[in-house]
């Protein structure tokens, strides 16, 4: 065994975050201490070892360090530290200042006695920009490790084998050369880590006397429950004490041909022995160039590309093989009786200004990026209360919250809103605008295009003052920080005449390939983008909204100037959807009769047949719909709504739909509109199909994003999942098969009837046939009822046969007779 002759350890670290092997001794007695002063930091501290340890580098400690951190150690992302020079240089009494200030919540709380204990006066933390260990900075807890990072060892300049340019130099092979092992202590680590048995062992003996040799041996049965300690059970369970998390995996794929042998013998009428051996197909190198350069190979994997990464994702996030079915259930048998089905916290956003006393309606994640999650809330109060407190909360802001993960304390973008924000939703083909359902009744509209890149820059924690003090409280850092949120007027919002009566308890945007008119007849969309709308309320209606300038009219002078000064807005407001603001009007008013008394339903949910699903890809392919071109200018601005003669009409568009009411009913309908036969004015259609399943108000329909015809719906107590198509025709069918079933087995049993009956007759006959030869007269007038009977049986077959007597009227030809 060869060993060099400096035993050291590896580190990746490196001043530009690029992975360099450090040189760092380590004795074992260090190590020891080392391990020996971690356990006592966690038994008078309570202290979490975060350092990476577990991947071989314990002087590497991960750390979040939040915005106002950065700020009080001079420690800003992209400003004091960046990709060229990622790491940075804090005087130690300077940490230990901000955890004095700052106590529990300073970020450098979990490494409180590494600090104390730290021997030098600077410390060094370096900015993790690919999240390598998982925060955005980490601490380098020993001087070793800190003199490698900031002066790497240079590249050795090769003494023996170099060239010089434009020479050659032939190749001599030298044999290795035997040395002498010397020893590095290598040994006492090999003695140390093995395991050697420090518990005594036992020794029994067993005897038996020598009169019992040979004996017989008697088994008998006991009860094991009733002997103190006869049956004790030991069931197995997880110790998640000492779980290791896998932070890296390195995994290799080799893709090779299947190879199968099979063996198979010829039947025994013909006794021959048969073999087979093949090799299975491949293509040829030119078949494989072929069809890698095919265009329809490229579209298939276009197509499935958005589903096979969202498949991925999901592989990684959860476990794909876990029992959901065995999870439904508690299991009472962990260890001490308790169960342990709960889920932890993995982060909060709280703002005690505007969360405080409210309750969150609506969460949506932010359409394309990744990490901003917005959230409207209400105040918690009844219809009731409302009303009597309807002039307070005008003067309180009900607004809808942008997030980010990388700061949950302080909100990015605030959306002002009339009223509370029941449900929203981000517009699929411009995430930039977003449409609101509030609490009386009016849908608002916001364009947040000019945030847009204040969103962007969020996640990555950049941006703050610049001028904060290092050592002042926290309390005057918060109101000197330049951390309040931007808040974003809406554009529109529509006419409380002719909108909803209620709160707006769901919203949803029609696709972009298709639009409706009057009728609730499908046209083609031109115009690329998505400008419908739908919303429900438990005032019994269903509406449709149109986002699009009406067609111009002519109008006098006067009236243009009295518009101009109407449709003035402040200069912070966008200028969008100014040609919708207090004068927006639905497009089509669909309601819920219903068909066995004069009332209508109260939908709560609404689910289309036409959503936003990553399956809609290839399908969006087939309408060829090619949208026009706006130019820089943001095509809500320029949209009218054209003329439906020069539209083309699609008819595999479905135009049905599912709606979840207040009381628990679930409906199937259709948004077409027909014209009354009396006066010629557009009215609903009746509800096709009626359900009745949950015992409450339902506050969740949904269609599954894999399966296009299997709808999810949850209120009251259960849930209940159902396939688009299968109605009380299928429920029929069963009824059918069962009445058809019933038959046949009445049928069946007068048939082994019959056959008792006649086993009799022979058994008499038999008897007579023994006694005399002759019949009697009641056995004579036995046999003509039988033959009568099977006369009538015969006579019904062959009318059931020609149509002129039914199944069911089986007893009807012998009432008649």
């Amino acid at each position: 065994m060869l060993e060099s002759p400096k035993s050291s350890k590896t580190s990746e670290l490196s001043p530009k975050g690029s992975i360099k092997k450090l040189k760092i001794k380590e004795q074992t007695k260090a190590k020891g201490s080392a391990k020996g002063k971690r356990k006592q930091l966690g038994k008078k501290d309570e202290e979490v070892d975060i350092s990476m340890a577990s991947i071989g580098q314990p002087e590497i400690f991960p750390l979040v360090f939040t915005q106002k951190t950065q700020e009080i150690l001079n420690c800003r992302i992209n400003e004091d530290v960046t990709e060229e020079k990622p790491y940075k240089l804090l005087k130690k009494e300077d940490i230990i200042q901000d955890m004095k200030t700052r106590a529990a919540v300073s970020d450098f709380h979990p490494v409180k006695k590494i600090v104390l204990e730290y021997p030098g006066e600077e410390l060094l933390v370096v900015l993790d920009t690919e999240f390598k260990y998982g925060q955005n900075f980490y601490l380098v807890a020993t001087e070793e490790a800190k003199e490698s990072f900031l002066n790497p060892p240079e590249a050795m300049e090769e003494e023996e084998g170099e060239t010089k340019e434009g020479t050659t130099e032939e190749y001599v092979y030298k044999p290795p050369v035997r040395k002498p092992w010397v020893s590095l202590g290598s040994e006492k680590e090999i003695e140390e880590e093995s395991v050697i048995e420090s518990l005594k062992k036992i020794k029994y003996m067993i005897s038996r006397v020598r009169r019992e040799f040979g004996s017989k041996v008697k088994f008998t049965d006991r009860n094991a429950s009733s002997v103190k300690d006869g049956y004790i059970e030991c069931t197995s369970y997880q110790d998640k004490n000492f779980s290791i998390k896998k932070l890296e995996k390195d995994v290799g794929t080799q893709v090779v041909p299947k190879v199968r042998e099979m063996s198979t013998q010829t039947k025994w009428t013909y006794p021959r022995n048969a073999a087979t051996q093949y090799f299975p197909r491949e293509f040829s190198d030119e078949e494989k160039e072929l069809c890698l350069a095919s265009e329809d190979l490229k579209e298939f994997i276009i197509s499935v590309l958005l589903r096979v990464e969202i498949a991925l994702q999901q592989n990684e996030i959860m476990n794909a093989f876990f029992d959901d079915w065995k999870a439904l259930a508690e299991d009472e048998s962990a260890f001490g009786g308790k169960s342990d089905a709960y889920l932890k916290e993995y982060q909060s956003f709280t703002d005690l200004h505007y969360l405080k006393h409210r309750t969150v309606s609506c969460v949506c994640w932010h359409p394309t990026i990744y990490g901003i999650i917005a959230v409207s809330v209400t105040e918690r109060l009844s219809y009731e209360e409302r009303i009597a407190q309807s002039g307070k909360l005008l003067l309180r802001k009900s607004p809808i919250l942008f997030w980010s993960f990388s700061d949950p304390i302080h909100p990015q973008l605030m959306l002002e809103c009339p009223e509370d924000i029941y449900c929203f939703e981000f517009c699929p083909s411009d995430p930039n605008i977003i449409a609101g359902g509030c609490m009386n009744g009016q849908v608002v509209l916001w364009d947040i295009s000019e945030y847009e890149v204040k969103l962007q820059n969020a996640k990555t924690g950049a941006g703050g003052s610049k001028n904060a003090a290092v050592n002042m409280p926290t309390f005057i850092q918060a109101q000197q920080s330049d951390k309040e949120p931007h808040f974003v007027r809406y554009c529109a919002v529509s006419s409380i005449e002719y909108g909803h009566k209620t709160v707006i308890t769901d919203i949803h945007w029609l696709p972009d390939y298709f639009e409706v008119n009057r009728m609730g007849i499908a046209f083609e969309n031109r115009t690329g983008v998505c400008v419908q709308l739908v919303t429900c309320s438990p005032d019994c209606s269903i509406l449709f909204w149109d986002l699009r300038a009406p067609k111009a009219t002519i109008q006098s002078s006067f009236e243009k100037v009295k518009e101009e000064k109407a449709i003035e807005a402040p200069p912070d407001v966008p200028t969008t959807f100014k040609h919708l603001n207090l004068s927006w009007r639905p497009l089509i008013k669909a309601n819920l009769s219903k068909s066995d008394t004069n009332g209508d339903y109260s939908p709560t949910k609404i689910s289309l047949v036409e959503e936003h699903f990553h399956y809609k890809m290839q399908d969006k392919m087939q309408y060829q719909i090619k949208p026009e071109i706006f130019g820089d200018e943001n095509p809500y601005k320029q949209l009218k709504v054209p003329s439906a003669k020069a539209l083309k009409i699609l008819e595999n568009i479905p135009t049905n739909f599912f709606v979840g009411t207040e009381d628990g009913e679930v409906i199937y309908s259709d948004w077409k509109m027909e014209r009354e036969s009396d006066s010629g004015r557009l009215i609903s259609q009746k509800p096709a199909n009626k359900y009745i399943i949950h015992d409450g108000i339902v506050h969740t329909i949904q269609r599954s994003p894999f399966f296009k015809d299997i709808i999810l719906s949850v209120g009251g107590w259960n849930f209940a999942i159902w396939k688009e198509g299968v109605t009380r025709a299928s429920v029929l069918h069963y009824f059918e098969r069962e009445v058809k079933h019933l038959d046949y087995f009445e049928q069946r049993q007068e048939f082994r009837a019959k056959e008792r009956k006649e086993l009799e007759l022979e058994t008499q006959r038999k008897k007579t046939r023994m006694a005399g030869g002759q019949k009697s007269r009641e056995q004579m007038e036995e046999q003509m009822n039988i033959n009568y009977v099977d006369f009538l049986d015969e006579e019904k077959k062959i009318l059931t046969g020609l149509g002129l007597l039914k199944a069911t009227d089986r007893f009807a030809l012998n009432r008649t007779q």
